[in-house]
């Protein structure tokens, strides 16, 4: 028992910068305190007595804002930071070191029985206010943004943004230098395919520059052979794009990108 509330201490200085000492975390970490009670409902409703681990839910929901179902399966390490209005359903099940912001919904999306919540494999996180809604997994090491709304299994290691929510491909570096390469090239501010964008935008410009290189290559080749020829018609420049002429789109692009 003290090994595991020291684990659990220990957790929060892992992943809580503002936590200063174990008393503190003690007195003062509504998250930790929900755990707690939860291990002790949850020991309850296996041993069947359903009604006093639901009491024990209850007045845990009442002390800290947070509402885990005793029947939830909860890992080792588990940490909530901050916490209120988090919601936990009966058959959801959470793996080791996995993290959970304020506002978070595991939840469901039929009133049948079974398995009706989502599975969290070790090392999720979950961003402030989202909502993970199914008997779906999130695999080990996933990341769900903020405000998300998801209801499809995210693959280990990916993130997951937007409602509904969509998987955040990440480029491949020679990819992403290649494009950049052509953006510059063509005197463009590649401001669709940085970090920062919603990825359909992102996918959708990145496919344009790589068509553009495509055509590029294609050019190249075209007015190597018209040398050859004896013609001096690749000698003139192709007009840049201005940036200003974008930066309205640009703006607009990094708004919606934020709201996300």
């Amino acid at each position: 028992m003290f090994e595991r509330l020291r684990e659990d201490i220990q957790s929060v200085f892992h992943r809580d910068p503002a936590a200063r000492n174990a008393f503190e975390v003690l007195t003062c970490y509504p998250g930790m305190h929900a755990i707690w009670l939860h291990r002790a409902a949850h020991a309850l409703w296996l041993r069947d007595w359903k009604w006093l681990a639901r009491l024990v839910s209850n007045f845990g929901r009442w002390l800290t804002g947070i509402e885990i179902h005793p029947g939830a399966k909860v890992g080792r390490r588990f940490f909530i930071d901050h916490g209120m209005g988090i919601v936990i359903g009966e058959t959801a099940e959470i793996g080791d070191d996995v993290t959970l912001y304020q506002g978070v919904t595991l939840g469901g999306t039929t009133w049948n029985k079974g398995k009706r919540h989502p599975t969290l494999e070790d090392g999720v996180v979950v961003g402030a206010g989202a909502k993970v809604l199914g008997p779906f997994t999130v695999g080990a090491g996933a990341k769900i943004g903020s405000n998300a709304v998801v209801t499809k299994a995210v693959p280990a290691g990916a993130t997951a943004v937007g409602i509904p929510g969509r998987i955040i491909v990440k480029t491949d570096a020679e990819v992403e230098a290649r494009r950049k390469a052509m953006a510059e090239k063509i005197g463009f501010d590649a401001y669709g395919v940085s970090e920062d964008m919603p990825d359909p935008v992102a996918r959708a410009i990145g496919q344009l520059l790589d068509h553009l290189q495509a055509v590029d290559g294609r050019l190249e080749d075209m007015c190597g052979a018209l040398k050859k020829l004896g013609s001096d018609y690749c000698a003139k420049e192709l007009p840049a794009l201005r940036e200003e002429d974008f930066a309205q789109i640009k703006d607009e692009a990094r708004s919606d990108a934020s709201t996300h």
